[in-house]
């Protein structure tokens, strides 16, 4: 007897380990692996007008990370110490709802979206990147034309238990000004063989824009940079970004990047500081990442993202805030205002941050 259950004992890890074999070597095979640099469509559909933009002019960037319209203040997820994977149906359409009538009220010229869902099971394979837009569309605000770039793309992420599942997610920029080309830079990845085969493969989504009367460009850059590393991915990401900005801005262009740094801008841990060391704790953004005259635009009065441990708390003082949501602004594009919307996490687990600049007219 104890021979025939050991047979089957064998059998049974035999075959778990077949199964298990065979899960790697499928995401090895069908992993996605972008080019160092592509090109992106302009998807012009719902702009037959153009709108040009010329320096002197004055631009509104609304950045907001949509948590794939998964991370209400209902919400908590695993990888923050909570315990949810995937959120129910019903939370994904009354985030969608509650995200569609946010872009709506606002007048941005250019909006950078993260976490867009394109076809995930996490978010019952909606299309959202052509929802946001349409409604952007249809309440007259004007024309604007769409990018979208991958930063997630796995047919199956075999992780946790129930596992997520299909996942192909990424950055959205939507812009009223007339879009020349798009591209997707590919940012390097900290994380090697096997699990990098069902991670994301971050990247900054770049739109060009030119300017009347001038030889230079807008250069729009959305990004989402890494989350759940040791430090070193956000920081060789970071030094990527960098230097595609500065090599921009010394073309003469002028430069705005924005998104989730998914790092604490200088001056937010006195604002609100780390509660929990445990628990996710984000990089920081130290003033010396920026070349002279170039400055960071963020809120340091409202958080722009909460921690998934556990649902929104309407008391302050039950949640850890962070400020990891803003912009870097090249020396030529002045700052006129920035603000974090306190939506109170009701639609995602990140606030919308809204600045208007100025680009300095040329001599």
């Amino acid at each position: 007897m104890a021979k025939k259950a050991l047979k089957w004992a064998g059998i049974v890890l035999g075959a778990v380990v077949l199964a298990v074999a065979g899960l790697v070597a499928w995401l090895t095979v069908t992993e996605y692996k972008p080019a160092a640099v592509e090109d992106v469509e302009i998807d012009r559909t719902g702009a037959p007008k153009t709108v040009f933009l010329s320096p002197g002019d004055s631009v509104t960037v609304l950045s907001q990370n949509t948590g794939y319209a998964g991370l209400g203040a209902d919400s908590d997820f695993f990888m923050d110490g909570g315990k949810d994977v995937a959120p129910t149906w019903d939370q994904v359409d009354k985030n969608l709802l509650g995200l569609e009538e946010l872009f709506s009220e606002q007048k941005a010229d250019v909006y950078f979206l993260q976490e867009v869902d394109t076809n995930s099971s996490r978010s019952n394979g909606v299309d959202q990147s052509r929802i946001y837009w349409v409604q952007l569309l249809s309440d007259g605000k004007g024309a604007y034309s769409s990018t979208h770039a991958l930063n997630y793309s796995c047919d199956f992420v075999p992780f946790p238990w129930p596992p997520i599942g299909k996942v192909h997610s990424g950055l959205q920029t939507l812009t009223r000004f007339h879009t020349d080309s798009a591209q997707r830079i590919a940012l390097p990845c900290p994380f090697s063989w096997p699990v990098s085969a069902a991670n994301l493969k971050r990247c900054l989504l770049v739109n060009y824009v030119p300017l009347d009367d001038s030889d230079k460009e807008l250069v729009l850059v959305n990004l989402h940079l890494e989350a759940y590393d040791d430090g070193e991915g956000k920081a060789a990401q970071t030094k990527v970004l960098m230097d595609f900005l500065t090599a921009e801005y010394e073309k003469g262009n002028y430069v705005i990047a924005g998104g989730d740094f998914n790092q604490t801008f200088p001056g937010a841990l006195d604002a609100f500081p780390i509660l929990d060391p445990s628990l996710w704790t984000p990089g920081v953004l130290e003033e010396d990442v920026l070349p002279e005259g170039w400055q960071f635009a963020c809120d340091l009065s409202v958080p722009s993202c909460r921690l998934l441990n556990h649902p929104y708390d309407p008391d302050p003082a039950g949640n850890q805030f962070y400020v990891i949501d803003g912009f870097i602004l090249s020396p030529n594009v002045r700052l006129d205002s920035v603000e974090t919307l306190d939506q109170q996490f009701q639609y995602t687990d990140h606030n919308p941050v809204l600045i208007q600049v100025t680009l300095d007219a040329e001599p």
